[in-house]
């Protein structure tokens, strides 16, 4: 890792060479390689302020996804009492039933403990407190918690846990955070911001990172210019008939062919700059990585589509150069918070303290810590050429070196409604014959019908259901079974049979066409 700073003065290498010859070119190497540096470094390196945004936004996505999403759905689809059992994903993803820890036990206490320790390390990491601790808690049980369940994630999910694990080899505490507090000293005491201001980090974690991003980008926009769809400018007006992903303002905005149609070519355009947040530097990169941040906070504003848009726009925090930064140092923000820090000292009684015995520090040895640098470097190396051989599968570019695994990669994969959107609106209908001889819809607790639903979205409980539901809908219908058993045991009303219908309702650019189609996946007494 190498900070953006100045070499000392003086500092020199010896010639090795003899003669005219060896001091003619060294001085020339040198010349040529500080050239290259200063064409990496504002393009592969961050700033130690973009590394803390990054950390605070993306433990805010973690402890937001966690309290918002999942403890909603903690005996649903974390518990045996749910749809998804431990012997469900035992026989469907045994390598997944053996890693992960929230599968140890199938009792709600004991993932509320594991939800628990997450929300605080989560907390911890947007603090900065032991920063690389709660890093390290915060991705193997967020990874364990996706093992768990398959079937209600989607790719915002496993960007989230890329960039987190890639998080353990930045600084991340090294500006805005409680370590740095603890390790420096401004003139008027402690100082959560740190020094180094404008310092630069340039390693091969930081090009990971960046080049992670860019990648998915880049080949969402290949992928977007081999779409007919979305070259023909009618793609976005599709997805925005999609009924089950709209949400807030994008039921409105259906009734606007024309910003649509804009919103279209404005996607497309974007992602074909996708590589301009790696060539260019400084303001130009600004305006690039603030038009990616626009497009996901409109994607938040109109769509269900989880943490996706909250994931990315964390991630593009670090391509924003130190012009920014120095910004919003400046700001009354830090003057707020400089002066809430100094009434908060001045307020809280210092507890005497006593300072405890100095326990002699070991000293790694130098080849020892080389040997740390090449092994990190080669994990980060393997670890992009992976995620990049991931991508690549997913969109088809090449094929799987597992093709047994090639649903599951679909399912959690990173294109988003590329190549294509789908062409039809999908939704659930779970039909429950009471005692009485009435069969209802469950959803809604009206007779049970098999028209098209007037607003699909509805007819799931939360974001978790509509997931699950979609990424079964393939499935054989035994693994509609624990659906059922949950089904029976959690109504209140007195059900005889249950029976699950799957609806697809054909769309296209002009809205939905022709009859919905019904498919039914399980019916079961109870």
């Amino acid at each position: 890792m190498v900070a953006d700073r100045s070499p000392p003065s003086g500092s020199s290498g010896a010639d090795t060479g003899s003669g005219s010859a060896g001091r003619s070119t060294t001085p020339a190497v040198r010349s040529w390689i500080s050239a290259v540096r200063s064409v990496i470094r504002p393009r592969l390196g961050i700033d130690l302020r973009a590394l803390a945004a990054f950390r605070i936004a993306i433990g805010l996505v973690v402890l937001g996804d966690l309290l918002l999403l999942r403890v909603p759905g903690l005996v649903p689809f974390y518990t045996d009492a749910g749809v998804f059992p431990r012997s469900a994903l035992a026989e469907t993803y045994p390598t997944f039933a053996s890693v992960s820890v929230h599968a140890l036990s199938g009792s709600p206490w004991a993932q509320g403990v594991l939800f628990a320790i997450a929300a605080v390390a989560a907390i911890c990491l947007c603090l900065g407190y032991r920063t690389r601790l709660a890093t390290l808690v915060s991705v193997a049980l967020l990874a364990s918690l996706q093992l768990r369940n398959p079937h209600v994630l989607n790719g915002g999910d496993t960007i989230l846990t890329s960039l987190l694990f890639l998080g353990l080899f930045l600084p991340l505490s090294a500006r805005w955070s409680l370590d740095a507090r603890r390790r420096h000293r401004g003139p008027g005491g402690r100082s959560w911001w740190g020094t180094d201001g404008g310092a630069r980090v340039v390693s091969v974690a930081t090009a990971t990172a960046l080049l992670h991003l860019v990648f998915i980008y880049a080949t969402n926009a290949v992928l977007k210019f081999q779409s007919e769809p979305w070259m023909e400018g009618v793609a976005v007006e599709r997805i925005f008939h999609l009924e089950q992903f709209l949400a807030l303002l994008g039921p409105f905005l259906t009734g606007f062919p024309l910003v649509l149609t804009a919103v279209n070519w404005a996607w497309v355009g974007t992602l074909s700059a996708a590589p301009l947040l790696i060539v260019l530097a400084g303001r130009g990169r600004t305006v690039v990585a603030a038009a990616f941040v626009c497009s996901h906070l409109g994607m938040a504003a109109t769509m269900e589509i989880g943490v996706f848009p909250f994931v990315m726009v964390s991630g593009l925090l670090l391509f924003l150069p130190p012009r920014v930064w120095d910004r919003v140092e400046r700001s009354r923000t830090r003057a707020f918070l400089d002066g809430l820090e100094s009434r908060i000292r001045h307020t809280v009684p210092r507890r005497p303290t006593t300072p405890l015995p100095s326990i002699p520090s070991a000293t790694v040895p130098a080849a020892l810590r080389r040997v740390g640098r090449v092994g990190v470097a080669v994990v980060l190396a393997t670890l992009l050429l992976t995620l990049v051989l991931w991508q690549t599968v997913q969109a088809g570019f090449v094929d799987s070196p597992a093709p047994e695994l090639t649903a599951e990669i679909d399912d959690v994969g990173w294109v988003f409604f590329a190549p294509n959107p789908p062409d039809a609106s999908r939704g659930y209908v779970v039909e429950a014959e009471l005692e009485s001889g009435d069969r209802i819809d469950l959803a809604t607790g009206e007779p049970a019908t098999l028209d098209r639903p007037p607003d699909p979205i509805e007819t799931y409980p939360s974001t978790l259901w509509k997931r699950f539901g979609g990424n079964i809908r393939s499935a054989e219908p035994g693994q509609f079974e624990p659906s059922v058993e949950y089904i029976c045991d959690r109504s209140a009303h007195r059900i005889e049979t249950v029976t699950i219908y799957s609806l697809e309702q054909p769309v296209g650019p002009d809205g939905p066409t022709g009859e919905p189609v019904a498919d039914e996946r399980i019916s079961r007494t109870c």
